[in-house]
């Protein structure tokens, strides 16, 4: 089979070439692959700022696929073939509290993802995908989609008519938007043009706010909710940037930490913390468990995912080099031309 496959850092060392097909183990599936799509997590790999003491070595990159199973292991119970599905980035890590670390079983790196015409999922790491999406629209759910409705349902409990506030118009900040808005919430984006800002409102935003225009957006959010603050905050900018979505939190309202644009590390005003008893809470994605609860809720809610660009296989660099340069919404490369 074609395949892509990491040869070292930096995007000059992801070369195509030629592998053996895998064969699945006992409980193991073979999907021929459809579609994938890009996170911020498959560039920091190729860059190598993303636990570069596990992605050493050679692997097929990219996490978030959708394929057709054509083989099956012995054992294998939960699927039968033909059926459409996507992969689940943490393996083993099926519903509960994760385990102390699910990084070395994860796919797309250090374990091979779904950058070639077919790949191998466990069992247990394949999820069925919506009957309403495109191959292209569902190999953008396993970790933008399920990261945003993992942070404000799974931890959040969002209710109608509470506030929340996303970051940007990445991957998981246009989802955070279209779930919020179906599930009855107000939502207030922080964007860095007016253009993009009428984009994210058609999908359910009530109020934009043009960062760049208005750096210190954190008090714009404040008036915009008289002086209360909002519920829920998607944090996908980090760095000190933290100190600003505490100040346009709630009285104990959630910062979801998604992301770490402007840096991994953040000098917090702890005073403002303790003030607000904020409540920050770390997504790592989500257990298989919420992402077939979350694909019955976009079937429910008819929610569409937005996809920037589709790239070709060949075109995968491309595809890459425009996440780089950012998007609004999802970058997917089409494996298999349909």
């Amino acid at each position: 089979m074609k395949a892509w496959q990491k040869q070292g850092i930096g995007l000059e060392n992801m070369k195509l070439v030629e592998m053996e097909t895998p064969k699945p183990g006992p409980k193991q599936i073979l999907i021929r692959v459809k579609a994938v799509s890009l996170n911020f997590r498959d560039k920091a790999i190729m860059d190598g700022s993303y636990l570069p003491e596990l992605m050493n070595r050679k692997f097929v990159p990219v996490s978030d696929t959708v394929g057709v199973v054509v083989e099956m292991g012995s054992e294998v119970t939960r699927l039968k073939l033909g059926d459409r599905v996507t992969s689940h980035l943490y393996t083993k890590w099926i519903e509960g509290a994760p385990g102390e670390d699910e990084a070395p079983d994860a796919i797309g790196g250090p374990n091979n993802g779904g950058l070639a015409e077919y790949m191998i999922l466990e069992e247990n790491a394949a999820v069925l995908a919506p009957t309403n999406l495109t191959d292209e629209e569902a190999s953008t759910l396993p970790i933008a989609a399920l990261t945003a409705w993992f942070s404000l349902v799974e931890y959040g409990n969002l209710k109608s008519g509470e506030t929340v506030l996303v970051q940007g118009t990445g991957g998981v900040s246009i989802f955070a938007v279209q779930i919020a808005s179906a599930l009855g919430a107000r939502v207030i984006a922080t964007t860095s043009s007016d253009d993009k800002g009428e984009k994210v409102r058609k999908l359910g935003a009530t109020d934009i706010i043009n960062y760049v225009k208005t750096p210190n957006w954190e008090d714009e959010v404040l008036k915009l909710t008289d002086g209360k603050g909002v519920q829920h905050i998607l944090e996908v900018v980090g760095g000190d940037g933290l100190n600003q979505s505490i100040k346009a939190l709630a009285q104990q309202g959630y910062i979801y930490i998604v992301g770490f644009l402007n840096g991994m590390m953040s000098n917090v005003n702890l005073f403002s913390l303790l003030a607000k008893q904020a409540r920050i809470q770390g997504i790592y994605v989500g257990h298989r468990k919420a992402f077939d609860e979350m694909n019955q809720a976009f079937d429910k809610y008819q929610i569409k995912p937005v996809i920037d660009t589709i790239y070709s296989f060949e075109q995968a660099i491309e595809a890459y080099k425009h996440l780089a340069r950012g998007a609004f919404g999802k970058i997917v490369i089409r494996v298999e031309e349909n």
